[in-house]
């Protein structure tokens, strides 16, 4: 039987709670891993790890944050993401909301799209439904 989202949501913040060291409360939906949560790169092999325990699935390397977007220089120009930088970003994390990023696309602000929301619909696609 397919797990719900709330399903879903409630292990993805038990594992960020524990990962992270945070509080319930404060993974909410749209809370981003890194700004609101605190989360270091470190932390980021941390979740993917519990998060394939917990569902039972395969995380390749860079397929839920992918870094090496970052560090190509036909993506990114000048500390900013280029058109093309996003185009990839969009193709690789279609779980992730990009409209705030849209505005800004400094570089340091990629992993700002990295919602406790965008964890859930990642996993939701993963899963067989």
């Amino acid at each position: 039987m397919a797990m719900t989202r709330e399903e879903i949501f409630g292990k993805v913040r038990g594992i960020l709670t524990e990962a992270l060291g945070v509080d319930e409360e404060e993974v909410t939906p749209e809370a981003s891993l890194r700004g609101d949560l605190g989360a270091e790169s470190i932390d980021f092999l941390d979740i993917q790890f519990q998060l394939e325990k917990a569902f039972g699935f395969k995380i390749a390397q860079g397929e839920m944050f992918p870094e090496s977007v970052l560090q190509d220089e036909r993506f990114v120009q000048d500390g900013k993401v280029t058109d093309a930088g996003m185009a990839e970003l969009k193709q690789r994390m279609p779980f992730a909301d990009f409209s705030k990023f849209d505005s800004d696309r400094s570089v340091e602000s990629v992993p700002s799209v990295v919602t406790v929301d965008s964890i859930v619909r990642y996993v939701q696609g993963k899963l067989p439904g």
